[in-house]
């Protein structure tokens, strides 16, 4: 099978570089049947955020997706949500994601939390390999990306994904309205 490419951007197979993702990631790509469409490529970690990576190879905005991490409480049980949604959009933490958790207020995951507890770095957290008590919520437009752009779980690569692979995900919820 032929891995993802994105303009100038040619990738390999993900688990054919293991040195390019984090070790949940690669577990969690080891045990799914998309696996072999997910491309990886090297970056520079100095550009793994979106608008650095976008500019120095050329991509437009609607080609990322971003994961960022949720979380919340509800009668002392604590809800974690990873949220994928287009880079040129933003999670509606405050109004969806809070409905959906269930909890009154919903914030972002502290950095050191997310990344102690995701095992992946700050800059590369992506929503394969997550914990399995974390719910995946998609939102829909991903999916109407030809090619994403998302995190590997590590700051020096990137995964290249078709977008409607995204509903694929162990565990994902697509949701129309997660982002505006």
């Amino acid at each position: 099978m032929t891995t993802p490419r994105l303009g100038s951007i040619e990738t390999v197979p993900a688990l054919e570089r293991p040195d390019l993702l984090a070790e949940p990631v690669r577990r969690a790509l080891e045990g799914w049947p998309h696996a072999g469409e997910i491309g990886v490529f090297e970056i520079d970690p100095a550009i793994a955020d979106t608008a650095a990576l976008n500019e120095a190879y050329g991509l437009p905005a609607d080609t990322g997706a971003n994961c960022v991490l949720v979380a919340g409480a509800r009668a002392g049980e604590e809800r974690v949500a990873a949220c994928l949604v287009r880079a040129d959009t933003r999670a509606d933490v405050n109004n969806v994601v809070r409905r959906l958790l269930d909890v009154r207020k919903a914030s972002f995951l502290p950095v050191d939390r997310a990344v102690e507890e995701s095992g992946m770095e700050y800059g590369g957290i992506t929503p394969v390999g997550l914990p399995d008590a974390w719910r995946v919520l998609v939102d829909s437009r991903v999916l109407d990306v030809e090619t994403a752009v998302i995190g590997s779980g590590v700051r020096r690569s990137k995964l290249l994904i078709p977008g409607a692979l995204a509903a694929a995900l162990p565990g994902a919820e697509v949701v129309g309205g997660l982002a505006s």
